[in-house]
């Protein structure tokens, strides 16, 4: 089977050729491979592909909020031009989304067909990806995440460990809420979820639900920081560019359905902080 992965040096891109590697892979990525290019449509197209991952999106919220055209640009112009990719070809695509396109108001976890309504410009762009793959793609599954984290990126646990090693005390926020992410039992799941031929919207985050205070607490007592003093603050107290939703947990049900569960988030930090 022949594979596209855009977004190939990422942590979900790299993750993923792990898993697939006994196929043959297309791996796109900055500067090789721009998917804002129009020329991307044609050079992609002509490969032919079976499958196509892509989780290439500009994730950093701050810097979308300082320049929403921006991330515009790659969020949802670059998926349109893969989702062009996949609608010349026929090839099913995976298109990563995220939990922000919810405004965070609500009191239980998001369903997949909870109304969306993003409140900054990163979200904004990821659901405008979400919306041009589905106008697009007949064979499209949207999997939304949060919190992606995995050994060697620069994630929240990794922040975390350098924040504490440099200050030997943390701020946090309490009223950040979500599910993490790990993107190893991500991987696992999209393989399981890729031979369903169950297109559609999925949440595919590990189970559980968590502060960022939260996390960050049990980052530092799984990583032998446990005596680091964790102050918890609000998102008032924490100046950035961006505006994340407060309380955006999302619920796995349609995966679940088909078998395809993921492990609690403190077993899988576990296994972030194996050897």
């Amino acid at each position: 089977m022949k594979i596209i992965i855009t977004g190939a040096k990422g942590q979900v891109g790299s993750a993923l050729q792990r898993v697939f590697r006994e196929h043959s892979l297309i791996l796109a990525d900055l500067p090789e491979f721009d998917i804002t290019r129009p020329e991307t449509v044609a050079q992609f197209a002509a490969e032919k592909p079976d499958l196509i991952f892509h989780p290439a999106a500009m994730t950093n919220v701050d810097a979308c909020a300082r320049d929403p055209h921006l991330a515009y640009h790659v969020n949802a112009f670059g998926t349109q031009n893969m989702a062009l990719v996949a609608q010349r070809t026929g090839a099913p695509m995976v298109y990563i989304s995220t939990n922000e396109v919810f405004d965070g108001t609500a009191s239980e976890p998001y369903h997949e067909f909870s109304p969306t309504n993003p409140i900054n410009p990163y979200a904004a762009s990821k659901l405008a990806g979400e919306q041009i793959a589905a106008r697009l793609v007949q064979k499209l599954y949207i999997v939304r995440i949060a919190w992606a984290f995995a050994k060697g990126g620069n994630n929240f646990p990794a922040k975390i460990i350098r924040a504490a090693d440099k200050y030997g005390e943390l701020k946090v926020v309490t009223d950040e809420i979500s599910s993490p992410t790990y993107v190893p039992d991500l991987v696992d799941a999209l393989k399981k979820l890729v031979t369903t031929d169950h297109f559609g919207t999925y949440h595919l985050t590990n189970s559980g639900i968590c502060s960022r205070y939260d996390f960050a607490v049990e980052i530092l007592r799984q990583s032998g920081r446990g005596s680091v003093p964790v102050i918890p603050i609000t998102s008032e107290g924490f100046n950035r560019a961006s505006t994340p939703p407060k309380y955006a947990p999302i619920q796995n049900n349609l995966a679940a359905a088909l078998g395809i569960t993921m492990r609690p988030w403190q077993e899988a930090l576990a296994d972030y902080f194996s050897d």
